[in-house]
């Protein structure tokens, strides 16, 4: 299939054999949001399955009609979730990677033992605890990941990060891939599409890569 996204993509995914060791299975999550499904079909058609959106009505709307014959696309909650679409989101997305205060955990739990539904989480860690980013201190990981696995019974699959935009990147995802391992988990949600090589070196399991495979956003309607 000779089609520009698909070559961006396959690009990536050469970049990421070439880093790995093989031990560790890692899967691209291409950020779709503000995109159309016509931008996305060739990458569907080609067999991609991760997609991240980060608004619940946009992915209701864009998502409901092609999952119906595409059963095996995953999507990806990689925005802020308002408590308040807790509701709708956890029929919309296999994984949610901004889990980032007890008050959502609490309404995710309430509404997975309602729908009698299990999904996946990533815990938002704010590494370099700037006040205008969302989630949860390093030194209460441990026991905001507990509140959520044993209270909560929430799947806690691992940790995800967006780093301060300085020169610290390699230093950042060390700490987070560190963490992720004292805590256990399995999986790093950790890379974007300008540094996902350096969060490759240090264990992500999950890249969100947009403007890398789908160019740069217009942030026009639907």
């Amino acid at each position: 299939m000779n089609n520009e996204v698909i070559n961006k993509l396959k690009v990536i995914q050469e970049n990421i054999k070439n880093l790995n060791d093989n031990s560790i299975q890692r899967s691209i999550i291409c950020v779709s949001k503000t995109f159309s499904i016509d931008k996305l079909m060739p990458l569907i058609d080609f067999g991609h399955i991760h997609f991240g959106e980060n608004k619940v009505q946009e992915t209701e709307m864009k998502w409901s009609e092609i999952r119906k014959t595409n059963k095996n696309i995953k999507i990806h909650m990689v925005g802020k979730l308002q408590t308040n679409k807790v509701k709708k989101a956890i029929h919309l997305f296999e994984f949610i990677h901004s889990l980032d205060s007890s008050k959502l955990a609490d309404a995710l739990s309430k509404a997975e033992t309602e729908n009698n539904k299990k999904i996946s989480y990533f815990i938002q860690i704010n590494i370099g605890n700037e006040i205008q980013k969302s989630g949860i201190p390093t030194k209460d990981a441990k026991n905001f990941l507990n509140y959520c696995k044993f209270d909560k019974k929430l799947n806690v699959i691992g940790l995800m990060v967006i780093p301060p935009n300085d020169e610290y990147t390699e230093k950042y995802f060390e700490e987070v891939s560190k963490l992720n391992s004292e805590l256990g988990l399995k999986h790093l949600s950790m890379g974007m599409s300008s540094d996902y090589e350096k969060a490759v070196k240090f264990n992500a399991t999950f890249l969100r890569i947009g403007s890398g495979i789908l160019g740069p956003r217009t942030f026009k309607k639907l």
